[in-house]
């Protein structure tokens, strides 16, 4: 994926080891361009999958997901960290997430309506890290009695342990940009990425 490689070269801001700030265009301020790259290549990977609807966890993950869902022509569904009024009297899948940015656990939610048995759920994500976010969502997936296609990152920081923790789960994994550290503040990339 040579345009997201190039911004996060041009404009990511590593924090510290752990932390690449890609604000500008990934995360915060949508870069539509990027987005379009990364959905086109999320299509390639998992068109065969037989994909129904498209997953995340708000708020980050909500760009990618939605054009994700629209390049695979399904609904988007995305869990939620709060509970809305409208939710609750309304029967819910639940799990707990820790977020490692933000260092904060959440009770997510989503609706039973929306996520059915004969579902077969693409999850996409911003950031992998340590894949909480993710297994969360793995987690309500298998909850509704569905299955998972898989899960799609946009940037992969290939050192800490998320990728196991997924494929430990049976989990097709594609990441469109892998990072294999973040040390003296430069982004390494893996080889191929």
């Amino acid at each position: 994926m040579g345009l997201l490689k190039d911004r996060i070269i041009q404009e990511g801001i590593v924090l510290d080891e752990t932390v690449l700030k890609i604000d500008s265009f990934l995360n915060h301020q949508i870069d539509p361009k990027v987005m379009k790259e990364i959905v086109r290549e999320f299509y390639d990977h998992f068109k065969n999958e037989g994909v129904t609807k498209v997953f995340t966890i708000e708020a980050s993950g909500i760009a990618p997901a939605i054009m994700t869902a629209i390049e695979f022509d399904v609904p988007m569904l995305f869990a939620k960290k709060t509970e809305p009024s409208t939710l609750k009297n309304q029967a819910h899948y639940e799990t707990q997430v820790h977020s490692f940015t933000k260092d904060k656990t959440s009770r997510v939610i989503v609706s039973k309506e929306y996520l059915q048995a004969e579902d077969k759920v693409l999850i996409i994500d911003d950031f992998l890290a340590r894949g909480q976010a993710s297994l969360g969502l793995v987690d309500l997936v298998r909850q509704a009695g569905a299955s998972v296609a898989g899960v799609g990152i946009c940037v992969e920081k290939s050192f800490q342990d998320g990728r196991q923790n997924l494929e430990s789960e049976g989990i097709d994994v594609y990441s469109i940009c892998r990072i294999n550290s973040l040390k003296d503040n430069q982004v390494h990339f893996a080889p191929g990425h």
